[in-house]
């Protein structure tokens, strides 16, 4: 039987709708929602009563509501990208304050089994010449950061396989062969689709994900919120899903 949660939703943008939508479903309480600077002041009490945390705001906004978070000992579970370029502090303050975090850039669990496939793919062609990897990513009009985290996950992955590749970047500019091009996509009525592609003189090899609607990233990150109650440390889906 699915644990009961008391959840606090922090941003009600897309996601936080359907990650409320769905944990009523499941007979779940939202017990608070902090979509604003006056919420932290006049809803901490509601957000200690909390069994968990679930974030989805602005990369600017993240790294202080998950400091928030670990001040009320509240377990936090964000899908906020574009910020961590601050996680290693993020990681020792939870050391410190012995709370919990889970992050990650997709909750999909298609998407993470689309990330193992990229792995493996890029290290199975590692030492093949003749193969270059580029990345295609589209997502709706709204959607803040370009390329996606999604997106810079990969190439992360790919990069870390490959010793001819130092590092990505915009493929709308030029992009010598040691950079890994990732072309970003904001349209309407996208969710999310991402290709990772390698083209050789002789052929092409291309992997895709496409999310359909955002029902796959809710039923993520309440799977995480279920998981981390209880738990410290800091966590990624690696780590649910087991690969």
């Amino acid at each position: 039987m699915e644990q009961h949660l008391h959840i606090a939703l922090i941003g009600y943008g897309k996601m936080g709708r359907a990650i409320e939508t769905m944990a009523l479903a499941r007979q779940h309480t939202v017990n608070v929602i902090i979509d604003n600077e006056s919420h932290w002041t006049s809803r901490l009490d509601q957000l200690a009563e909390c069994d968990v945390a679930i974030e989805f705001t602005i990369p600017e906004a993240a790294p202080a509501n998950i400091k928030r978070c670990f001040d009320m000992g509240v377990p936090v579970v964000t899908g906020t990208t574009g910020w961590l370029h601050e996680l290693s502090g993020i990681i020792r303050l939870c050391e410190e304050k012995k709370g919990c975090l889970f992050h990650a850039s997709n909750f999909s669990i298609g998407v993470n089994f689309f990330f193992a496939l990229n792995h493996r793919l890029a290290q199975m062609l590692a030492e093949i010449k003749g193969y270059r990897p580029r990345i295609i990513e589209s997502h709706h009009s709204q959607k803040l950061d370009a390329p996606s985290g999604t997106a810079i996950t990969l190439a992360n992955d790919i990069i870390a396989a490959r010793k001819d590749l130092e590092k990505w970047g915009d493929a709308d500019q030029e992009t010598p062969r040691e950079v890994l091009p990732i072309k970003s996509y904001r349209l309407d009525n996208i969710t999310g689709t991402h290709v990772v592609a390698y083209e050789s003189d002789i052929d092409s090899i291309e992997i895709k994900h496409t999310a359909h609607d955002r029902s796959g990233f809710a039923e993520g990150a309440l799977l995480a919120a279920g998981w981390v109650v209880n738990k410290q440390g800091v966590y990624t889906m690696k780590d649910l899903l087991n690969i």
